[in-house]
C-alpha cells in the first residue's frame, strides 16, 4: 500500500502552505463576511453547476461553453470523478481536467471543480473499476442483516487512503497548469455524504467504533464550546447529562439521531483526511455539499458542530437548497461563522430571487443552480437576466459585505415588508401596492454605498426613509436614477423623481422587471 506520508500533513503545515502561495484563491475576513479572493481581490461567485455527466468528454462540452457564457456566469461547477482520472492504480490521466480548464479560460470562465471520488450522492458510483471489484481491500459498509450496501465503509482505513492519494495528485496537478493564474478557485470534496441505507454502518469495524468512547477531540470540543453550541447538539447532549466521556450512547442518549452524529463524525474525519493530502498539494477553498431531505451523518446544519470538530480542513458547509425555507436554511447555514456558498439550487425565477436574499442579506459567496447546460435558450432566461444585474453590482456587493451596509429580500402577502437599519436610516422595505398591478412578489437587494446615497437593483417593492442619527427628524428623497455599472462606474439613465416614486415619497421598483437604481436621500425638519 502506498505511503501517504508526503500528503497527509498536519494542520500547521497546510496553513504553512497556505501562507507560502499568497497568489492562490483563498477566503478572507471582511466585517462579518467571508470573502474568496482571487488574484489578490474579492470574487462573487455567480455561478452554475453542470449536470452529472456533462464534463466527463470534452467533446460534449463543446457547445456548452457558449451556453455558459449566455447565462452571464463568471464559474462553472463541473464534476471530476475518480474512476477518469486514475484508471489503473498509480497511474493518472489528467487529459479531461486540463481540457476544462483550457476551455474555461478560453471563454472567460473560471471553474469549481466536485471531487467525485468515494461517493456521489451518498453511494460509491464513481470509484475505479479497479476499487470496486477490490471489495476485500476496499470494504463496504452493511446493513444489520450484514449485507454490503455499494458504500464505501468510512471505517476501512484503506478507502480513504486510496481516495486522499488520488485527490492529492489532481490538486498537485491543478497547482502545476493552474496555480499560476488561477482558473480553479474552490474544490468541493466528494458529493452529498451520507450512509442512507440505515441509520448507521453495521460492519463490524462501526459497531466497535460505536461502543468506543467519544473521540477525545470531540469531547474537547464539546467543552471549549458548550457555550455557543448549535441547539441541536446542545439540547441532545445536555439531555444525556453533558458527559465528557463514555461512548456514543452515553454521552447522547440512544435512538437514530445519536447514530447520525456518530456517522458524521466519522464522515467529518474521513473528508477532512481527504482534504488535507489535497490542502498538502495546494492550498485553495475547499467545501462539502449537504443534501438536506437526507439523513446519515452528512454535513446538515443538525450535525454541523460534529462536522466543524471533524473537519477542521474543511472551509465551508454548504447546503444544496431545492424546497421551501430558502431563508431558514441560510440562518442556519450561516451559524457558527460559518461561510454561506449554495453550490446548487433551482435556475427558476423564484430561484433567482433568493439569490438576491442570499448575497444582500447573508453575505453568500456565491450561488449556482444545478444542471444549468439543460436551460433551453439561455440568453433569454431569468437566470441570465438576475446575473447579469449581479455582474454590474458585484464590487458594490463586495465592498460592502459584512459590514452591516447590505441587505437582501423576498417579500410576499405573508411577509410584505422589513425593516433594516443602515447607513444611519431606518428602510422600512414593503411590497410597492401603489402600482395599479399591485405586486404579489417584492425582492431585491439595497446597499448604503455612501452618505445619503443608497444602491437598490429588484422588482415589486418600495422604500421609506427614517434618519436614526442626530439631526433634523425627516428624510426625503433628493434624487432617483436608474442606471447602469460599466467597468465599475455608475451611468445615470432617467431621472425618476416624478410618479414613478411617488413624488419622492417612496423608492419605488417596479414589478414588471428587475433594474438597478440609486437613490440619494436628504433630511428636513
Amino acid at each position: 500500500m502506498r505511503s501517504l506520508f508526503p500528503y497527509i500533513l498536519c494542520a500547521c503545515a497546510t496553513l504553512a502552505a497556505q501562507t507560502a502561495d499568497p497568489a492562490a484563491p483563498h477566503l478572507r475576513k471582511q466585517g462579518e463576511a467571508a470573502q474568496l479572493v482571487v488574484d489578490g481581490a474579492p470574487f462573487l461567485v455567480l455561478g452554475g453547476e453542470l449536470d452529472n455527466s456533462s464534463s466527463s468528454s470534452l467533446s460534449y462540452m463543446d457547445p456548452i461553453w457558449d451556453r455558459m457564457v449566455a447565462l452571464n456566469f463568471n464559474s462553472v461547477l463541473a464534476p471530476v470523478s475518480w474512476e477518469l482520472i486514475e484508471p489503473r492504480e498509480g497511474h493518472f490521466d489528467f487529459s479531461t481536467v486540463d481540457g476544462l480548464i483550457y476551455g474555461a479560460r478560453r471563454h472567460g470562465l473560471h471553474l469549481v471543480f466536485l471531487w467525485f471520488g468515494s461517493w456521489k450522492n451518498g453511494t460509491s458510483s464513481y470509484v475505479p473499476e479497479w476499487v470496486k471489484k477490490d471489495f476485500h481491500r476496499f470494504p463496504r459498509g452493511r446493513l444489520a442483516n450484514g449485507e454490503a450496501v455499494e458504500v464505501l465503509s468510512i471505517f476501512a482505513p484503506a478507502n480513504w487512503q486510496a481516495d486522499a492519494a488520488a485527490y492529492a495528485a489532481l490538486m498537485r496537478h491543478i497547482r502545476q497548469i493552474d496555480g499560476s493564474a488561477p482558473t480553479v478557485l474552490m474544490m468541493q470534496v466528494e458529493n452529498e455524504v451520507g450512509f442512507r441505507n440505515a441509520p448507521r454502518d453495521r460492519s463490524e469495524a462501526a459497531d466497535a467504533a460505536f461502543r468506543s468512547p467519544i473521540p477525545k477531540e470531540l469531547s474537547d470540543y464539546l467543552e471549549k464550546n458548550k457555550g455557543v453550541l448549535t441547539p441541536e447538539i446542545r439540547a441532545r447532549w445536555q439531555a444525556a447529562g453533558a458527559k465528557t466521556s463514555g461512548s456514543w450512547e452515553s454521552v447522547f442518549g440512544s435512538g437514530p439521531a445519536t447514530d447520525e452524529l456518530f456517522m458524521a463524525w466519522y464522515y467529518a474525519r474521513y473528508l477532512d483526511r481527504v482534504a488535507a493530502a489535497g490542502k498538502a498539494a495546494y492550498p485553495i477553498p475547499m467545501y462539502v455539499n449537504a443534501c438536506l431531505g437526507c439523513a446519515g451523518g452528512g454535513p446538515l446544519a443538525r450535525v454541523m458542530d460534529i462536522w466543524l470538530a471533524g473537519a477542521p480542513h474543511i472551509d465551508i458547509l454548504s447546503p444544496d437548497i431545492y424546497g421551501s425555507n430558502f431563508e431558514v436554511w441560510c440562518q442556519r447555514y450561516t451559524r457558527r461563522g460559518n461561510p454561506l456558498f449554495i453550490p446548487e439550487m433551482h435556475h427558476s425565477e423564484d430561484a433567482t430571487r433568493d439569490m438576491l436574499l442570499a448575497i444582500g442579506q447573508y453575505d453568500a459567496i456565491g450561488t449556482s443552480p444545478f444542471a444549468v447546460d439543460a436551460i433551453e435558450n439561455p440568453a433569454a432566461s431569468p437566470l441570465a437576466r438576475t446575473y447579469a444585474l449581479l455582474q454590474q453590482l458585484a464590487p458594490v456587493i463586495l465592498a460592502h459585505q459584512g459590514l452591516g451596509r447590505l441587505t437582501g429580500f423576498v417579500l410576499d402577502k405573508d411577509h410584505p415588508s422589513v425593516t433594516r437599519e443602515m447607513g444611519g436610516y431606518k428602510l422600512t422595505i414593503s411590497l410597492d401596492e401603489i402600482f395599479h398591478s399591485h405586486a404579489d412578489i417584492g425582492y431585491g437587494l439595497v446597499a448604503a454605498a455612501g452618505p445619503d446615497e443608497f444602491i437598490g437593483v429588484g422588482a415589486g417593492f418600495g422604500v421609506t426613509f427614517k434618519p436614526k442619527t442626530p439631526g433634523p427628524s425627516q428624510a426625503g428623497l433628493a434624487g432617483v436614477d436608474e442606471g447602469t455599472y460599466r467597468e465599475g462606474k455608475w451611468v445615470p439613465g432617467r431621472r425618476l423623481n416624478g410618479d414613478e416614486d411617488d413624488q419622492g415619497r417612496a423608492w419605488r421598483f417596479s414589478p414588471d422587471a428587475p433594474k438597478i437604481e440609486r437613490c440619494t436621500v436628504y433630511r428636513y425638519q
